[in-house]
């Protein structure tokens, strides 16, 4: 009942509510970000949702477009702004996401939405993520975020969405918090970011 009724009542509404509480934050972090990227605050991009079905996910932007010599976009690293920085440290980029919520494209709490061309990557245990909207935050996220390996990630992934329910989705929301004050899981032990997903070798389970 809670899973396929009350969860996404709850996340518009509370989606709709954090909009409107954040919007002074949301006009000032657009503000900064517009001339800290040119004239570009916002970061579109495809992503795979419920059942694989692609959407397109809001975020802050907060890496520039530079290129190399070789026309190839830097890393990371190297791209990510000082305002963008502070805008990822405090995860102050996911509240467009809301607005994907509010569309029903994803849920406030579930596995995150990764890039699309992970999809053929996945073994069937895996591809199990799908099979629930994908979430700003989730069980990975406060279990590590971006410095859990990916087998790992992946793991926990299904096992929220063998384990779904209200009481759990309370502990995750409590618990995003706390990671946020505390900034922790920003990045990976080697990158600004987490690391692209390569496949599993042709390993099923």
């Amino acid at each position: 009942m809670y899973k396929s009724i009350f969860k996404g009542l709850i996340d518009k509404t509370v989606a709709l509510i954090g909009l409107i509480v954040a919007s002074p934050v949301f006009i000032l972090v657009t503000a900064g970000l517009y001339f800290a990227n040119q004239g570009k605050p916002f970061f579109f991009q495809r992503r795979p949702g419920m059942g694989g079905k692609i959407f397109p996910i809001i975020k802050f932007k907060t890496m520039n477009d530079r290129r190399g010599d070789d026309g190839e976009l830097h890393s990371d690293e190297i791209r990510l702004t000082p305002m963008g920085k502070f805008v990822r440290k405090t995860s102050l980029d996911e509240i467009p996401q809301l607005i994907n919520v509010l569309k029903g494209d994803m849920s406030l709490i579930g596995p995150r939405p990764l890039l699309e061309e992970y999809l053929p990557l996945y073994n069937k245990r895996q591809f199990r993520r799908h099979e629930v909207r994908p979430g700003i935050t989730g069980w990975a996220q406060v279990n590590g975020r971006n410095t859990v390996d990916w087998p790992q990630r992946f793991e926990m992934d299904v096992w929220y969405v063998e384990n779904i329910s209200f009481a759990l989705d309370l502990k995750i929301l409590f618990s995003t918090f706390r990671k946020v004050i505390k900034s922790e899981g920003v990045s990976s032990a080697t990158s600004a970011t987490m690391e692209k997903f390569k496949g599993n070798g042709g390993i099923e389970v």
